[in-house]
């Protein structure tokens, strides 16, 4: 309760943000973004009644405008990949300065993800490599899909899974940072996918990268 009031007080301190509801379990969480659909949700994993990743994908399910932001104690908790497979937008470590959390919740809230490259891709290759490859009647689910991707977009999609930003990856190309917004825009809406964590988790388990 005191890691919750805390952060509670450190976003309330920012002129942009305003902290709208508090849960204390993953039940409760779900029944108060159906009450007060927040844009920002910040998600624990191990909670009472119902977990993190149980209440992640209800929210989502629910398809009520509100991102989940999960807080792991650590950078390779076991549970952060389910969640992002759940569908959370991104990840923070309990530890991250007043500025960071600040700074998460924005970026989360303007619809981007939050993929810091130095810990996502490590966390995402580890559990990339125990995650099975799912297959349908015409081999990899998403095969299809992909293959709907000009070759531009899919190798946009291969720089998202590999952490970079757009303005890295626009560096990386050389086009403007305008040119690569437009490109992962097109690649989510191809691969029906919310954001970029979505896309970097799905391009790891259709094998379009592999974990080095």
């Amino acid at each position: 309760m005191m890691v919750r009031e805390g952060f509670s007080v450190l976003l309330n301190a920012q002129q942009d943000i305003e902290v709208v509801g508090e849960a204390v379990d993953g039940r409760e969480a779900v029944a108060k973004v159906r009450e007060l659909r927040p844009d920002v949700v910040l998600m624990d994993i191990r909670m009472p009644e119902m977990n993190g990743i149980e209440a992640t994908r209800e929210i989502v399910a629910a398809d009520a405008g509100a991102r989940v932001l999960v807080l792991t104690t650590f950078d390779l908790d076991e549970y952060v990949y389910q969640a992002l497979r759940a569908g959370a937008s991104g990840f923070l470590l309990k530890d991250a300065s007043a500025r960071q959390l600040a700074e998460g919740v924005r970026v989360v809230a303007s619809g981007d993800a939050l993929l810091a490259p130095s810990v996502t891709r490590r966390l995402i290759t580890e559990f990339a490599r125990a995650a099975p490859v799912r297959r349908g009647p015409a081999g990899p689910v998403g095969a299809v899909q992909v293959e709907e991707l000009t070759d531009r977009e899919t190798e946009v999609l291969v720089l998202i899974a590999q952490g970079l930003s757009n303005a890295e990856i626009a560096d990386r190309l050389v086009v403007a940072e305008s040119t690569i917004k437009t490109h992962v825009s097109r690649v989510l809406v191809k691969l029906g996918l919310r954001d970029r964590t979505q896309a970097a988790v799905y391009a790891y388990e259709s094998r379009l990268v592999t974990p080095s």
